[in-house]
């Protein structure tokens, strides 16, 4: 996806002040930078340490979580927890069904509110944050469809509203809703009613519809769960692209995945705690095997979701 000026010249910036590669490197160059895909730990671990030390010294944090509490009805889902985001950072939120992932993300975005603690957004504090047109946003295993017939060019442009503020499209936001919908693969089915596409294609949809704002922050609740495999390969790259052009993204996930190579860092909930900010886990017995399919239990009234590799 084309980005702006301003922005390309931060990913640039980035390029040269850290040992992240920029635009155009690729999974491949990213995978030297964090030690290969392959390396459970060693010279890749104490890469990712050493520049998430690094930044720690460095510019202010694109998302900062200090001491966030939330609860759900009268159930405690947030327990004080801290992490951060930096720029340019490809950061995936870990944990069992009930950790409290999505409910940290959608804090994030200002879905569920706090009940103590503080939230901020490109060093905004998220109560007085609205340049929105800056947040990507993709929300969990949703449909692309509404109350009222839409084609998939129609979803992805509401994607641009937080730019033209309800005014009539540009020639640039056109342009910017045809290579999001280029991106996640669907120029082909860009006429076509969301109601005629499939679950993986509706995902699609969504997640052309967060890039055709050209966001500096993607936030992704579980991507690519209950995501066929065609799917998860053109979202992969996907992300692959916006992560080289120096796109900073959370995800939620309960596996890396096909994700894995671009992931800098991991956060792992646990009942709502942070137990783990650091180089990503390794997968270990049955969910090392290619193909796993990952099935979580879930709360009573919870619909059933799998895992990445469905």
């Amino acid at each position: 996806m084309a980005i702006s000026a301003e922005s390309a010249q931060r990913a640039g910036a980035r390029q040269d002040a850290t040992t992240r590669p920029g635009a155009g490197a690729g999974a491949g160059t990213r995978s030297e930078t964090r030690g290969g895909a392959d390396a459970a730990s060693g010279d890749g671990a104490a890469e990712r340490t050493r520049a998430h030390d690094a930044g720690e010294s460095g510019a202010a944090p694109v998302i900062s979580v200090r001491g966030a509490t939330a609860t759900l009805g009268s159930r405690s889902v947030l327990r004080g927890i801290d992490f951060h985001v930096r720029s340019g950072e490809v950061v995936a939120l870990l944990g069992a069904n009930g950790s409290g992932k999505s409910t940290a993300v959608r804090s994030v975005i200002g879905q569920i509110p706090l009940t103590a603690g503080e939230i901020s957004l490109f060093s905004t504090p998220l109560r007085r944050f609205r340049d929105w047109s800056r947040v990507g946003y993709v929300p969990q295993r949703t449909t692309a469809e509404s109350g009222v017939p839409a084609t998939v060019r129609e979803v992805v442009s509401a994607g641009r509203l937080s730019r033209t503020r309800l005014g009539w499209p540009t020639k640039a936001d056109r342009a910017a809703v045809g290579r999001a919908i280029e991106l996640v693969g669907l120029a082909d089915r860009a006429k076509d009613s969301v109601s005629a596409l499939s679950g993986g294609q509706h995902q699609r949809v969504l997640i052309a519809r967060a890039l055709a704002a050209e966001p500096e922050l993607l936030i992704m609740d579980e991507p690519m769960a209950g995501v066929d495999l065609a799917s998860q390969e053109i979202l992969a790259a996907t992300l692959r692209e916006q992560v080289a052009a120096g796109t900073t993204v959370l995800l939620v996930l309960h596996e890396l995945g096909p994700l894995e190579p671009l992931i800098d860092r991991a956060v792992v909930l646990r009942d709502g705690c942070v137990t783990h900010d650091g180089p990503p886990p390794r997968a270990v017995g049955q969910h090392a095997l290619p193909g796993h399919d990952h099935v979580h239990p879930h709360a009573a009234g919870e619909p059933l979701r799998t895992g990445l590799l469905t």
